[in-house]
Parts: structure tokens; C-alpha cells; sequence
């Protein structure tokens, strides 16, 4: 999933409508003393609107249209214009010792995903990077994404490095964004759960609009988002609002068994854990005790959902554990056969080279081109 950004024309210098005004009263004819008589204005300020001193207010606008014809609003406009343009050259100049810091992101990956537009000038560049993550500086972008505090830096995606995961977590906020939810009701996202598990053997173009309908009328954004190497994310939880939660998923590992098993251990950190708590999940853990029991309990959660350990255990005692019998079983217990085979490849009762072929394989429209 991409966004498409438009490259607007800006300038590297700032027009005056003084200037404007000169070129104006030129065509006409008409001299500074006329037009200071006809607007019934010292000269002196027609002289330094002119020369770039001054400003022209609403005001003068007004009595710009009556004395020149020229439209109030074009004169508004192009003062305004002026401003918005000094402004951002006044903080080209102060972004440009900053511009290295881009380095440290993945910007070549964020450009080819259609995040952030490719600009020649370091300081455009810079500022393109604080628009994505909508922030107004550098000390700002660390206060939000690299305080002590932030829960999700205990993360190892965080660790492999911190500047893709903030961006790749970012884009799932902007997308989140765009998603009208219901205010969150838990007894509707467990009904959407059990309906979503029956979704598991559809291909994806057919399972993604409708999980995430059954999502979005739980109070739940459902996105997913490609991973930016090096970060190793599976998937994130967090909360936007009280009343609208976020699931992001990447597609690492691609198969259906570990889509669908991290979809549902997502979802037990919505239901069970704080609505102040932050998510990322990676390969490895993270060695802090309270995450890991929480780790610990959407792992579960997610298993039992999935496959419940009595079945489970049933299955066992089928016999030799073939194609046809997992299929029978994932049959029966209404979930896609590649579910059922990751589960006996990370109990340890098949080998992990085993009946692969019964898994799904996902990727994104992006990456099949």
C-alpha cells in the first residue's frame, strides 16, 4: 500500500508584491504621488510597500482594488504568498546543518514505497521527513519516537534500527488515519474475531476487505504495512484514541500460518492489556518481565484460538501425520490447513522443511511487480 505525493513548484527566493505593485503602476501610468492620492495614503508607505518594507494589509488591499482595479484578494494572496515563502527559506537555512540526520533513515525504501517524494535539496528533503511524521523538528521527532519511556523501544525491531521502525510504525498511524472506525466495543471485535478465523482459507484479495469491515465495526483499524529492512516487525499494536485501536501487519515470514497466528496475538493485546501500552512484535523477545508476560499471554491466546490444545492432542492420536489428515483437520476445525501445519512445526512434531506446500504465500501488489 502506497501513498501518491504531487511535487508543488517552491521557489528559492520570495517575491514582494511591492514589487508587484511597481510593475502595476508602471502599466498603468500612474506615478506613487497619484496613487497615494487616490488611496489617500502618506507616500511614504506606498514608497516602502515598494522597496519590500512594509507589508500590504487587508486594508490596503481594499484601497489597492479601488485605485488600481486589480482585485483585493490578489493582493492579499500575494502577501500572503510572500510570507509563507520567507518563512520556509528562513528555515531551509536553519534545516541545512540538520540535513545529515536523514541519513540515518531508510530513505531510499520510504521513497520507493511512495511515503515521502524525493526532493533534490537536503533541507526539502528534511522537511518532507518532518511532514511524514508530522512533527515541527528534529528535538521534537526524538522527544515522540526515542524517549526513554516509549514502551516500544524494549522492542528488537527498535534495537536492528530505530529510525525504519519509527517510520514504518508512522505509516501505519497515517493510514490508521484515514480509517473511519466504530468507538471500540470489545464483546463486538470477540464476535469479529471468531469470523475472521472462518476467513483463514480464502486468498487475500477476498479475506482483507473482509476482515477488515469486521474490524472497523469493532473500533479497530486493520492496515497492513510492507516492512522496512532492517526492522523484523510482524506486527504492532497501539492505541490512537480511547475509542480506536490500531492493528498493523507486514507480511513477515509471508506465510498464512504467521499472518494469521500474528493477527491473533495483535488482537489479544487489544483485548487483555492497558490501552497506554505499545506493541511491536519481532523475531526476538525483549528481556523486560511485564512484556513478556504479556508476550506470553497473546501467544496463548492466539494459539488456543486458533488451534485449541485439546484438539490438538485429539489429532495426535490420529496416527501418521500426512497431507490428507491436516487437511481433514483444519476441515474440521474451520481454519486454513497452513495454520495447522505451523503449529506441528513449532510444537516440534513435523520438521520445519515439512508440508510447506499446504501454506498460503502473501506479499504485496508492490513487491509481486
Amino acid at each position: 500500500m502506497s501513498t501518491t505525493n504531487t511535487l508543488l513548484f517552491e521557489p528559492d527566493y520570495a517575491i514582494h508584491p511591492g514589487e508587484t505593485l511597481a510593475e502595476t503602476l508602471e502599466e498603468l501610468g500612474m506615478s506613487q504621488a497619484e496613487l497615494a492620492q487616490r488611496m489617500g495614503r502618506p507616500l511614504q508607505m506606498i514608497s516602502e510597500i515598494i522597496q519590500g518594507k512594509k507589508a500590504i494589509t487587508a486594508e490596503t488591499a481594499l484601497q489597492l482594488e479601488r485605485a488600481t482595479g486589480v482585485p483585493a484578494n490578489f493582493w492579499n494572496s500575494s502577501q500572503r504568498n510572500y510570507e509563507a515563502t520567507l518563512a520556509r527559506l528562513q528555515e531551509d537555512r536553519g534545516l541545512a546543518p540538520d540535513s545529515s540526520w536523514i541519513k540515518q533513515f531508510p530513505l531510499k525504501a520510504l521513497i520507493e514505497k511512495g511515503w515521502v517524494p524525493q526532493l533534490d535539496s537536503p533541507a526539502e528533503q528534511l522537511r518532507t521527513l518532518l511532514n511524514f511524521f508530522g512533527v515541527a523538528g528534529i528535538k521534537e521527532w526524538k522527544a515522540i519516537w526515542t524517549a526513554p519511556e516509549v514502551a516500544y523501544l524494549k522492542s528488537s525491531a527498535f534495537e536492528a534500527n530505530p529510525m525504519a521502525a519509527a517510520a514504518w510504525l508512522r505509516q501505519g498511524e497515517r493510514l490508521a488515519q484515514q480509517i473511519r472506525t466504530e468507538p471500540y466495543n470489545q464483546d463486538q471485535f470477540i464476535k469479529a474475531l471468531y469470523a475472521i478465523r472462518r476467513l483463514t482459507n480464502l486468498s487475500a484479495e477476498d479475506f482483507v476487505p473482509k476482515a477488515t469491515e469486521l474490524c472497523r465495526s469493532s473500533g479497530v483499524a486493520l492496515i497492513f504495512v510492507p516492512e522496512l529492512p532492517p526492522t523484523r516487525a510482524y506486527g504492532a499494536t497501539r492505541w490512537l484514541s480511547p475509542t480506536k485501536a490500531i492493528l498493523q501487519l507486514s507480511l513477515r515470514g509471508k506465510k498464512d500460518d504467521s499472518l494469521w497466528f500474528t493477527f491473533f496475538h495483535e488482537s489479544a493485546h487489544i483485548l487483555k492489556h492497558g490501552k497506554r501500552d505499545i506493541f511491536i512484535e519481532a523475531k526476538d523477545g525483549t528481556s523486560d518481565e511485564e512484556t513478556l508476560r504479556k508476550e506470553h499471554e497473546a501467544n496463548t491466546f492466539a494459539s488456543e484460538f486458533l488451534i485449541p490444545k485439546h484438539k490438538l492432542a485429539a489429532f495426535r492420536q490420529y496416527g501418521r501425520l500426512s497431507a490428507q489428515s491436516i487437511e481433514r483437520f483444519a476441515t474440521e476445525l474451520g481454519v486454513a490447513p497452513g495454520i495447522v501445519v505451523g503449529r506441528l512445526q513449532h510444537e516440534k512434531l513435523i520438521p520445519y522443511t515439512h508440508l510447506n506446500g499446504l501454506k498460503q504465500t502473501f506479499c504485496f501488489k508492490e513487491e509481486a511487480a
